[in-house]
């Protein structure tokens, strides 16, 4: 589990609500569902709109890397392609095919059978940075989901506010309505800017970050398996992947 995450929203939220309480405020003013609900549902509905369905769904599940990110063991995985260029130098690449079908990863797996399967090294990086490049691009993409909620999100706070405004407007004559529409307008406005500077522009980046990560790790692979198909000495490609590090 991400604690960093968990931590920041605790840390943002308590520093808002808090110095909220400091100034005199009260909480229950800050909870008013008509402007989350305005804010929320608009910003929801402009990203739907840019959004193709595929991207969209997938967006959903890699927001849970912001609680559960993927393991990005690089150390393990030049102990383990050592082991498998010491095991190709011994018995062969044949005798990959086995360590390929009980592999976890299916990036590392996928390369393991290219190289069991006696494809040429230029071959097997080819055809992994196509499936890298792939895999890339799809999570940048659901980055940039989180990315368009937080661009909207504050124009929808505004459109909020100025709706409250209106309401206000229309009510001059009962002082007991202004003070609701008041509240919603200036409400309706924090949660614009708070849940876009808060929550949505750093889920976008951190799931970039992420996905570099990701990235990361499996270049560092395919040099491993490439080294192995090229027949390389175990030291040197360990010393070559710690680069890496």
């Amino acid at each position: 589990m991400d604690i960093m995450t968990i931590l920041g929203l605790i840390i943002g939220l308590t520093a808002i609500v808090g110095g909220n309480l400091l100034e005199g405020g009260h909480t229950e003013s800050l909870m008013i569902f008509t402007a989350f609900f305005i804010v929320f549902g608009g910003t929801l509905g402009a990203v739907m709109v840019q959004t193709p369905l595929r991207i969209f769904m997938l967006s959903l599940k890699r927001a849970m890397w912001m609680v559960k990110p993927p393991q990005v063991d690089m150390l393990g995985m030049i102990e383990k392609i050592v082991d498998w260029s010491q095991t190709a130098r011994k018995e062969g690449l044949l005798s990959l095919q086995e360590i390929a079908e009980s592999e976890a990863d299916t990036f590392s797996k996928n390369g393991l059978q290219m190289l069991a399967d006696g494809s040429e090294p230029e071959s097997v990086r080819g055809i992994l940075e196509v499936e890298l490049s792939s895999a890339e691009h799809k999570d940048l993409q659901a980055a940039k989901v989180f990315e368009g909620f937080g661009g909207y999100s504050p124009t929808i706070g505004i459109i909020g506010a100025v709706m409250g405004l209106i309401h206000v407007m229309e009510n001059l004559s009962n002082p007991e309505a202004l003070g609701p529409g008041i509240a919603v307008a200036f409400v309706a406005t924090i949660y614009g800017v708070g849940l876009a500077n808060l929550v949505f522009l750093p889920m976008a980046n951190k799931l970039k970050t992420i996905t570099d990560a990701q990235a990361k790790y499996r270049e560092m692979i395919i040099d491993g398996l490439v080294c192995i198909a090229e027949g390389e000495n175990p030291r040197n490609i360990d010393a070559k992947l710690r680069g890496y590090l």
